[in-house]
């Protein structure tokens, strides 16, 4: 069990390298997470006073997904 921890010397830098993915990956996942909010955020202020059946129908437009993306992608 421990030979398979240390990898046979290597296993000091294969475990960092792993944790340092792992915490990089987080990392972005909470940076996209608070970005997609504050995108959605700014949709619902925009279409919020339209009726909820027209409301729906805009969420569902390609177009405002790929802006609402596109907008996330570039703020990064």
């Amino acid at each position: 069990m421990i030979n398979l921890l240390l990898m046979n010397g290597y296993g000091l830098f294969v475990w960092s390298a792993f944790a340092f993915t792992l915490v990089n990956f987080f990392a972005l996942y909470l940076i996209i997470n608070r970005q997609f909010v504050k995108e959605n955020k700014k949709f619902e202020l925009k279409f919020n006073h339209l009726e909820k059946i027209k409301y729906t129908e805009a969420y569902k437009q390609r177009t405002n997904q790929v802006l609402v993306s596109s907008n996330a992608a570039q703020k990064i």
